[in-house]
């Protein structure tokens, strides 16, 4: 039996962190579903299906890896996509207390559900989405945190 993990986020957009973080659960888990979640509430820069785009470029390389999208309850998506492992990946300490209570909350909603925790790289750990966008709109070069089609779709949404 294929052990399947669904790796869920916003990835408003995709970094190196992020896909660091994929290639090792690919250490794990046979199959890791990248699964772009709607998240209005966020208010994404870019739409799902960019997001779902730009993930699948970025690692159509990678054996394994199969990106879509889910707007409905986590553990009802990984349930009809054949798993049980949710991964969520950690930098500080301040991501735990929130992922924490996300996992807590999954499990009262499905026990057969386990949310598995990784590290980051500490070359990421300072690394988020929202940090890149802010960066890129001021300008920065961000091209060791990002993929260069990510960037360029980056500044062409910023430059708008």
């Amino acid at each position: 039996m294929a052990r399947i993990a669904v790796y869920p986020g916003t990835f408003d957009p995709v970094t190196y962190g992020h896909i660091d973080l994929i290639k090792r659960a690919l250490t794990v888990f046979d199959t890791v579903i990248v699964a772009v979640a709607h998240s209005l509430d966020k208010k994404p820069l870019f739409s799902v299906e960019e997001r779902v785009e730009m993930l699948k470029k970025v690692t159509e390389d990678i054996p394994g890896v199969k990106v879509d999208h889910f707007g409905d309850l986590l553990v009802d998506y990984v349930r009809k996509q054949g798993a049980r492992v949710v991964i969520r990946g950690l930098r500080v300490i301040s991501d735990f207390e929130f992922e924490f209570q996300m996992a807590l909350t999954n499990r009262s909603f499905a026990e057969d559900i386990e949310t598995v925790f990784m590290m980051t790289n500490e070359s990421y750990s300072f690394l988020s989405s929202r940090i890149i966008k802010e960066a890129v709109g001021l300008g920065a070069d961000v091209q060791k945190f990002i993929p260069p089609l990510v960037e360029k779709k980056l500044r062409e949404k910023l430059r708008g």
